[in-house]
């Protein structure tokens, strides 16, 4: 007797090896209907504060504590949520407040105290295989959230389905998971190196040379003659390093006048981009923004390139008392003008709803401030803010112990955070993949977090 429903392919790559043998009906039915959750959201913006924000400078400041640990500045404001208190450095913020879920209880599975591997698990939800300052990317090591998003709800013809900008984030080393890994090149990031902040930002990737038609791009022989003939294509485009394997949508991102026309930030209202702030940061959250317009699924916006040093992250330990509060009165300023300006430019561009913006770092700061004035690495209890994409306003999710050092009420886990993307845009955090060695891995091995969803 004939099966009554033909398996999709998700369908038969989560079944996997098992087959439809043993499996009733209804129990395969289940299976159809799990794979395909509802969409909350079109798009994710994924800002990436590199460094580690502390709870304690931030969103959770924990004004009754000791000298030594409450949050560095004054008397912590109150938001437009009722009850909800934060830094005093970020008023603007406290404004937006009833559009936002902030997360209070953020903790690693596996606790990663060093920048490229918290940084790793930040951007791919996967803890690696050990604690290690050095790790490197490899075939190994899991794609980042982008890609996953780029194979199973890729974006429409003419759009990149994941961007990522401005900066390749490092360590000493680059860290992992900003790229597709084992997904293969077709899924890695269309990645821009240039600064958005910069008067003649534009996309070269995306700039044909004279004398060459979109007619002739369409041609396979014509479009590898033009790569090879631009060795800095090469280098810089990570659409150029997987046109083998994807070429057809290269091509349609190079022919298409919307997506181009996305990376023009002059056709902005000077006034806009005054908003978001005339910094690297607060340009390139504008363009997350216009790329949403244009069609993109997932979009990566790094805050800072490296570790270390005035403006370039969130890493404030190792510094004498007096330069502490200095970096933070450059780095919380930033974040207080750009976060609101692209939360309150998508509401009022009816874009909220369908976008998720996702403000996270890979771990939070020592409860207890150090000797010499800074804050250490912290993966036990930290923050991460939602807004739109679903999620509820005005909304706080969990409570820390009176210093700020663990999570009392709730728990959620890199893991966790990278099901409920996932389940935003409609892909089950179940869906499997096969790695390097054809090995089943689900994309996610969390649940996704159903306290946020309105």
């Amino acid at each position: 007797m004939p099966i009554p429903l033909a398996p999709s392919r998700r369908v038969a790559l989560r079944i996997g090896g098992v087959g439809l043998l043993g499996m009733g009906f209804p129990q395969f039915l289940q299976s159809a209907e799990r794979a395909k959750p509802k969409a909350r959201a079109k798009a994710v913006i994924f800002l990436h504060q590199w460094g580690g924000p502390g709870q304690h400078e931030t969103f959770d400041p924990k004004p009754d504590a000791p000298d030594n640990v409450r949050g560095w500045f004054g008397k912590p404001i109150a938001t437009k949520t009722p009850g909800l208190f934060i830094a005093e450095k970020l008023p603007e913020i406290a404004k937006i407040t009833d559009k936002l879920t902030v997360i209070r209880c953020m903790q690693h599975t596996t606790k990663m105290n060093n920048h490229n591997s918290a940084g790793y698990y930040a951007l791919t939800g996967m803890a690696p295989p050990t604690d290690d300052q050095r790790l490197r990317d490899s075939s190994d090591l899991f794609p980042a959230y982008g890609s996953i998003v780029s194979k199973f709800a890729p974006a429409p013809k003419g759009a990149a389905t994941f961007v990522s900008f401005p900066h390749v984030i490092a360590d000493g080393s680059i860290t992992p998971g900003q790229q597709a890994s084992f997904l293969g090149k077709s899924h890695n990031p269309l990645f821009v190196a240039d600064d958005p902040n910069r008067e003649n930002f534009k996309l070269p990737e995306l700039s044909l040379p004279d004398g060459i038609t979109p007619a002739r791009l369409h041609s396979r022989t014509e479009m590898l003659k033009l790569i090879d003939q631009q060795s800095d294509l090469l280098e810089q485009s990570a659409v150029a390093k997987g046109i083998d394997e994807s070429y057809q949508n290269a091509v349609a991102m190079l022919t298409s006048p919307k997506f181009k026309e996305a990376f023009d930030l002059t056709k902005e209202k000077p006034e806009t981009r005054d908003r978001y702030g005339r910094t690297t940061y607060g340009q390139s959250c504008l363009l997350a923004r216009r790329m949403v317009e244009a069609g993109a699924k997932f979009v990566n916006v790094y805050f800072a390139r490296a570790i270390g040093g005035a403006g370039n992250g969130w890493d404030y330990h190792g510094f004498n008392k007096e330069s502490v509060p200095d970096r933070l009165k450059e780095l919380m300023p930033m974040t207080d003008r750009t976060l609101p300006a692209l939360v309150n430019d998508l509401s009022e561009r009816g874009l909220l709803d369908s976008t998720l913006v996702v403000w996270v770092g890979e771990f939070g700061r020592t409860p207890k401030i150090s000797s010499n004035g800074g804050r250490d690495h912290w993966p036990a209890c930290y923050n991460a803010v939602l807004a739109g994409g679903g999620t509820k306003g005005g909304f706080v999710l969990g409570k820390s112990d009176k210093i700020g050092g663990q999570p009392t009420e709730g728990r959620v886990t890199p893991e966790d955070l990278a099901a409920t993307m996932f389940e935003a845009l409609g892909i089950d955090p179940e869906t499997e993949i096969r790695d390097a060695l054809n090995r089943p891995l689900p994309i996610s091995r969390g649940k996704a977090v159903g306290e946020v969803w309105a």
